[in-house]
């Protein structure tokens, strides 16, 4: 992984597992079904995800979609969901909608850079380049993360940070031509 604006870097090592999606393959591009709803063909569908590999300890996941790229000085937090059971190991295609269903019973979605709690999908400025996409699969060593469920997805990486066993990764891509 490059180091220029590696959203990890200062964060404490932690064990790697392994994240797929039948949405994208690590360092692919997003389909049109995880691009905004602003973009044309946009739909703002959170991805299919499926994990496994997790270290001994995890008591819960969390998964966070995060776009360091954005032309903000801060990035941009498109997703966050907390306090995934340990013994969930996949999400369904779509369950970032607004009402969340079909997401494990005791996890929740927290408002995204957009304040709205659920997936938002890509949306790179036209002529602004690539854009990457962190998708994160972090396993903990909590059952609950204890954050409110109007926190931001900063505060659940501040207050994970001193829980996360292991990380999973998988970098999705996008660009809007000018």
């Amino acid at each position: 992984m490059t180091t220029a604006n590696n959203p990890f870097a200062r964060l404490p090592e932690a064990a790697s597992f392994t994240v797929a999606s039948t949405a994208v393959t690590d360092g692919g591009a997003w389909s049109p079904e995880q691009f905004s709803a602003g973009v044309p063909g946009g739909k703002d569908v959170s991805p299919q995800l499926s994990w496994n590999g997790a270290p001994n300890g995890t008591k819960s996941y969390a998964v966070t979609v995060y776009d360091p790229d954005a032309p903000t000085g801060s990035g941009f937090w498109h997703w966050a969901v907390a306090d995934i059971p340990a013994t969930v190991t996949e999400l369904p295609e779509g369950v970032g909608s607004d009402t969340g269903s079909g997401l494990p019973e005791g996890a929740f979605q927290l408002p995204n850079d957009a304040r709205a709690a659920r997936f938002i999908g890509a949306a790179p400025p036209a002529g602004h380049g690539p854009h990457r996409y962190f998708v994160v699969v972090h396993a903990l060593d909590v059952e609950s993360i204890g954050v409110a469920a109007d926190a931001t997805p900063a505060v659940l990486g501040f207050t994970m940070a001193g829980h996360i066993l292991g990380r999973a990764v998988l970098t999705a891509t996008a660009e809007t031509p000018a």
